[in-house]
């Protein structure tokens, strides 16, 4: 085992024992193969293309299977042994289909040859030991920019995972990752080839990122500015932690008239701010925050939970009969729901004690691009005037590490004439302070979720163009924190749109060699965060 893609990377290194997320050895190695077997598929899915040949089966099953091997996502060995199973057999379709459309190959690489898959647990494994994330041959640096370039695609898989849900899927996003993969096989390329990809990756990242915003506003409309109930209701209740809003919509229609309550966990709480989830009044409330007090929290939840992404690490044995997954998501000896009945999470629910009335605070989320443009003539007023001095970005993933209280404190700390606009699950270390408003604009200013990027990408695009200036001559900083993919997905969108003067962290990626680093501080000088105070001061002059 050696694992090094999420920033609980032990020792800034990597996990080789097992990994703090609690992912167990054998699980990383046969995730391992299956990125191997992937990047076989894709090679011939990629010559395919040459002569205008394609199969929707191939496309759609190298992103599941992406998405598989993303941190937290999966930690069955069954699971995963199954996907290679699948995958092998995909790459033996994949190269049918180019070899019948008339591409040739001059070289075939290892992983896209005809090996075969053993049946026997111990030779599986066995075959995943030679097949690492690192290859020991290969110059450290263009190592660390295929890691780079391969974290990216797993964290846009995971995006693109959730609008084909919602029945969106992109030629382009299928072809770039085919191709991708294939040139992450290809010794001839230098270091500036494998930047240059990095760059593409974060462009297709954009491009899945709207795609899933389109896929989500086109269902369920722009998120408007909604408060959130942070206490409970009397009831019998379910808590939903994840991504996708389309599980959360079907939970939502069978629990209706049910006497079951509904709460948010995670990224599902920008949910509340969609007119097409918001309508069901059973929709109560948020519960929980912060990555480490997730175990306690869902211990004393008194109902079913139920999640589909990666929102927990190591489920409890003190609360698993109320645990259920569903979608790629899996653990060993915890539910997992196939398909869109829920009835048994709802038995489930029905059985527990559930909640009496305790209200509580209110937070306010739904603050996309459309709304927040919608309100553009007083930002831009207040900016001119004064009032609104600076803006930060300060989101990004959550997580257990010790130094997150960083983004607390840089929150609190920020002057009262500035604003923070925030997504993702880094923003439960401070969304429940109160920030006030400048001139009947919240201080705080929830975004949504992480892949709710791109609508921070449009409101910096747009206050640009109202200034006449680019974005990086804007009053916005950047202070970011990552976990996992996901994170390196977003990261590489914003190098692409040239935005400099990141801040990141609490660590830096342990994939990242010095000579890598030393570029990405002379091009777009990113700087590892250091205290809230130096960086405010750093900042703001």
């Amino acid at each position: 085992m050696f694992c090094y893609q999420c920033e609980t990377a032990v020792n800034g290194v990597g996990c080789d024992k097992v990994g703090v997320c609690g992912k167990q050895p054998t699980t990383s190695d046969l995730q391992d193969l299956l990125v191997y077997t992937v990047k076989g598929i894709s090679f011939w899915a990629d010559l395919a293309r040459t002569k205008g040949a394609k199969n929707d089966e191939i496309d759609r099953f190298v992103i599941e299977a992406l998405f598989t091997t993303v941190t937290n996502v999966d930690f069955s060995d069954d699971s995963v042994a199954a996907v290679i199973a699948e995958a092998v057999a995909l790459r033996d379709k994949a190269r049918f289909l180019a070899e019948q459309a008339g591409a040739q190959a001059d070289t075939i690489p290892e992983a896209a040859q005809n090996w075969e898959f053993p049946t026997d647990r111990t030779a599986q494994l066995a075959l995943a030991q030679l097949h690492g994330v690192k290859d020991p041959t290969i110059d450290p640096d263009i190592q660390s920019m295929r890691s780079t370039i391969l974290f990216g695609i797993k964290g846009y898989a995971a995006y693109a995972d959730h609008a084909l849900i919602l029945e969106h899927e992109s030629e382009e996003i299928y072809a770039f990752t085919h191709k991708a993969l294939a040139e992450l096989q290809n010794d001839s390329l230098g270091l500036m080839d494998y930047v240059n990809l990095a760059m593409e990756t974060g462009r297709i990242n954009l491009v899945t990122m709207e795609l899933l915003n389109n896929a989500h506003t086109e269902r369920y409309g722009h998120p408007v500015p909604t408060p959130v109930q942070l206490g409970t209701k009397a009831g019998k209740a379910i808590l939903v932690s994840g991504h996708d809003l389309k599980f959360l919509e079907e939970l939502l229609i069978q629990t209706e008239g049910k006497g079951i309550n509904i709460y948010t966990h995670g990224e599902m709480l920008p949910a509340h701010g969609y007119p097409g989830l918001k309508k069901y009044a059973h929709l109560a409330g948020n519960y929980g925050g912060a990555w480490q007090d997730q175990h306690t929290e869902f211990q004393a939840f008194p109902g079913a939970i139920i999640f589909n992404t990666n929102c927990i690490q190591r489920p409890a044995a003190d609360y698993k009969e109320r645990l259920f997954t569903w979608g790629r998501v899996q653990f060993p000896d915890v539910k997992h729901v196939d398909g869109w009945d829920f009835s048994e999470v709802i038995d489930c629910a029905l059985a527990c004690e559930g909640f009496e009335d305790n209200p509580g605070q209110e937070i306010l989320t739904g603050f996309g691009h459309n709304a927040v443009l919608g309100v553009a003539d007083k930002v831009i007023e207040a900016v001119k005037s004064g009032d609104i001095k600076h803006f930060f970005l300060v989101g990004g993933c959550d997580g257990a590490k010790p130094g997150r209280n960083y983004y607390t404190e840089f929150a609190e700390k920020a002057p009262k004439d500035t604003v923070i606009l925030t997504l993702a699950c880094g923003k439960f270390r401070f969304n429940k302070m109160e920030f006030g408003d400048i001139g009947g604009i919240p201080r705080l200013l929830d975004v949504g979720q992480c892949n709710d990027a791109y609508s921070a990408v449009q409101i910096a695009v747009a206050l640009a163009n109202a200034f006449e200036c680019g974005v990086n001559d804007l009053p916005l900083s950047l202070v970011l924190s990552w976990y996992e993919q996901k994170a390196v997905a977003i990261l590489l969108t914003l190098l692409h749109l040239g935005i400099k003067n990141i801040k990141i962290g609490p660590s830096l990626p342990a994939f990242i060699t010095p000579n890598v680093l030393n570029f990405l501080v002379e091009n777009f000088n990113i700087a590892p965060v250091s205290t809230p105070d130096a960086d405010l001061k750093e900042i703001l002059g």
